[in-house]
């Protein structure tokens, strides 16, 4: 890849993301690949995220719930598994492979896996950053997207800034990095060009202490012109730059190739406040790292 260009630095402050090609060779990507398979074989899936949700009891429903919501909201500083809709039976089994069974896996793989965390703070990211102007930026939270095959879930229109909250807003940016071609077919990203320039309507935030559900959401997001889109394919290797206020969705994959992605997010702590209602929160074990270590 060329070094980001003035005109690269452009396109991306006007349509809020950016599609670079050829950032990484497939070399680099079939060995985060390799490297997740071993963890996922190696997985062990909590009880409560086996469970079906069909109870008609309903305490134990809200415990059950609890238990996942639990799982997710102290996975900032943690590898922890996240799986889809149906792929286990009522006694807790799996109704696919395991391998073809999750979501994604999240949301600390930039701090314990070494792989990961020599592609996250790479020259080539370290430069993206510099030459986007960033001073101080630290990473909030990294992601393995699987997008299954034939059930790889939609992801709805949203904007990473409702779940990922600054003031001032515009100080994330997402880093999604292709690790097979992301398609029309199999769930590429899709934006709504200049969006990130009309702020946002919804905010996730925590609950008070002892509350639940211990997130909750304020102000609804908006209804969005399906004409608006428009798609980002990106080839193995490629990454798409996304501005934390723009609005994108990914369709599900109906189809039979999956569409595995390494994806993580960016904040400029200068001058920034990161909300103490985020979910997500750096932790003594982990606070925020720097891009630049």
């Amino acid at each position: 890849m060329d070094a980001l260009t003035e005109q690269d630095v452009k396109k991306y402050r006007e349509d809020g993301y950016l599609v670079l090609e050829g950032v990484f060779s497939p070399e680099e990507c079939e060995e985060l690949r390799a490297r997740m398979r071993q963890i996922v074989e190696r997985m062990d899936v909590p009880s409560h995220c086996r469970t079906q949700f069909t109870t008609d009891h309903d305490e134990q429903l809200k415990t059950q719930l609890q238990g996942n919501a639990d799982y997710f909201i102290t996975s900032g500083d943690k590898i922890r598994f996240f799986f889809e809709k149906g792929v286990f039976d009522d006694k807790g089994e799996f109704t696919v492979p395991r391998e073809h069974s999750l979501n994604k896996v999240g949301h600390a793989l930039h701090a314990h896996e070494p792989l990961f965390k020599s592609i996250t703070h790479s020259p080539k990211i370290q430069t993206l950053g510099k030459k986007l102007g960033l001073i101080s930026p630290v990473i909030l939270q990294s992601m393995f997207i699987f997008k299954q095959p034939g059930i790889g879930g939609e992801v709805t229109p949203h904007q990473d800034a409702t779940f990922l909250y600054t003031e001032p807003l515009g100080r994330v940016m997402g880093v999604w990095i292709a690790l097979e071609d992301a398609t029309l077919h199999n769930g590429c990203l899709w934006f709504i060009p200049g969006s990130h320039n009309n702020g946002i309507t919804r905010r996730m935030v925590r609950t008070p202490k002892g509350s639940f559900p211990l997130t909750d959401f304020i102000g609804r997001e908006q209804i969005y012109d399906d004409g608006l889109f428009v798609p980002a394919p990106v080839k193995k290797g490629g990454l798409v730059l996304i501005h934390g206020e723009v609005v994108h969705r990914s369709a599900e994959n109906t189809s039979d190739a999956s569409r595995h992605v390494y994806t993580f997010h960016i904040m400029e702590s200068e001058n920034t406040c990161w909300s103490p209602e985020n979910w997500l929160q750096p932790t003594e074990e982990l606070p925020f790292p720097s891009l630049y270590m």
